[in-house]
């Protein structure tokens, strides 16, 4: 009863309103205060202590800088408008470049936000103006700016790292084939719309081609493309090859990100410590969500909540497929509400036991989770993706186009969820084969 009372707690401050970490902490330690006794102190600071300083999460800071020096110097900008001249002639030529370079800047960042409102900024206006079918239009930037969830090197993928206890190299492989089914699928639906609905996605007018094939199109594909293009590789390459861990990978990024800005000479000193500081911001609120989804898991389990689970699993005869068919159930809809770091660090530690004692593959479950968490970015009402393109958004467009542009893609991932459930071996394979 305490552990259900816990449970139904946070969940009820959070949708009233109250901040997640705090909520988290909070509840669990007045809660824990009632049940354990002043005790709770003697233990609680060696928890959080350990969490804190685990090594693995040095790379959520330099993964984070990375994006944000990435995004700062304007070198996604650059990107998305050389791709979308790339492509432009062909039907559909604008959404696949979007789709593209979301796949580039999810390898290359991992930051959602500032995606969505990169490719929002410069996307959207010129889809609207060119005849682009407008809800279209938004499902693909939405859709294409969240791959940063699932494609390495995914801060979303270091968090349940983390708290499974997995590699965050192994875990980066097992992404990588599901995580470019998923492109494949964003791809396939802009060709069948191209195919079929072809006035929906018009090519874009010769004359803006012709211009960009006569303005230093080399030098710009140079900068926009095989410089980025050697980051990304710097950093997985490194990583998926052995040469250094996840970790250190991840300050190769940083230090890369940093020096493709020197060489655009878009950096300077205000710009330098806009991304310092946007950097702090964003590790700062991974950490203290950290701090409280921490006394939470040791309060819920010093109350036997996970035991009481899965007695009830038990007793109910679930086999594993039904539990994790289940549990993916809840944190879709737990998505629609709330953030895929809460759900990491109240959901999972729970789930996570369980699944072990099943027998079922942790690296295989945390792919599968990451796959899922794409959908709370997109799912209303509190989609984050949807309203960071609201914010960028031409007049024209409304809440409205966004919601209902957007249904497609949703249902895209929840295909691709049940395809990596029916095939184990797309999360699988690669880290079996490159570790061996």
């Amino acid at each position: 009863m305490s552990a259900l009372i816990l449970f139904i707690t946070v969940f009820g401050a959070l949708l009233i309103g109250f901040p997640v970490a705090f909520t988290l902490g909070g509840v669990s330690m007045i809660l824990g205060l009632i049940n354990f006794g002043p005790e709770l102190f003697n233990l609680m600071p060696l928890r959080i202590w350990g969490g804190i300083t685990n090594f693995v999460l040095v790379a959520v800071p330099l993964f984070v800088y990375m994006g944000v020096m990435l995004e700062k110097s304007g070198i996604a900008e650059e990107m998305l408008e050389t791709m979308a001249l790339l492509f432009g002639k062909i039907r559909g030529g604008m959404g696949i470049s979007v789709i593209l370079v979301g796949a580039m800047l999810a390898a290359a960042t991992g930051i959602v936000g500032a995606t969505v409102v990169t490719m929002g900024l410069l996307s959207l206006p010129t889809m609207v103006k060119r005849g682009y079918n407008i809800p279209l239009s938004c499902g693909i930037i939405c859709a294409a700016g969240t791959l940063g969830q699932i494609i390495p090197p995914s801060v979303a993928l270091v968090i349940i790292a983390s708290v499974f206890n997995l590699s965050i190299g192994d875990i980066y492989l097992g992404a990588f084939i599901p995580g470019f089914l998923l492109v494949g699928l964003y791809l396939l639906y802009v060709i069948i719309i191209a195919i079929f609905k072809g006035e929906q996605v018009p090519a874009m007018p010769e004359e803006d081609l012709a211009k960009f094939r006569s303005d230093k199109m080399f030098r710009r594909i140079f900068f926009a493309f095989l410089l980025p293009m050697a980051l990304i590789v710097a950093v997985l390459g490194s990583i998926f090859a052995g040469i250094a861990s996840p970790t250190e990978s991840a300050a190769v990024g940083a230090f890369g990100a940093t020096l493709l800005a020197l060489a655009k000479r878009s950096l300077n000193y205000k710009k330098a410590m806009a991304v310092m500081y946007d950097t702090m911001n964003l590790t700062a609120m991974v950490f203290t969500l950290l701090i409280g989804a921490t006394a939470f898991g040791l309060v819920f389990r010093g109350m036997q909540g996970d035991t009481i689970i899965l007695e009830f699993i038990e007793k109910t005869n679930m086999n594993p497929t039904t539990f994790l068919i289940l549990v993916n159930a809840i944190i879709f809809i737990a998505g629609f509400f709330i953030d895929y770091i809460e759900i990491s660090f109240i959901v999972l530690p729970i789930v996570g036991p369980i699944f072990q004692s099943m027998g079922l593959d942790l690296l295989w479950i945390g792919v599968l989770i990451g796959l899922n968490f794409q959908t709370s970015f997109l799912t209303p009402p509190f989609g984050f993706s949807l309203f960071y393109l609201q914010s960028v958004a031409p007049k024209e467009v409304t809440i409205n186009h966004i919601y209902r542009g957007i249904v497609p893609f949703i249902v895209l991932q929840v295909i691709a969820i049940g395809i990596v459930i029916y095939y184990p071996q797309l999360a699988l394979w690669l880290p079996k084969v490159l570790s061996k």
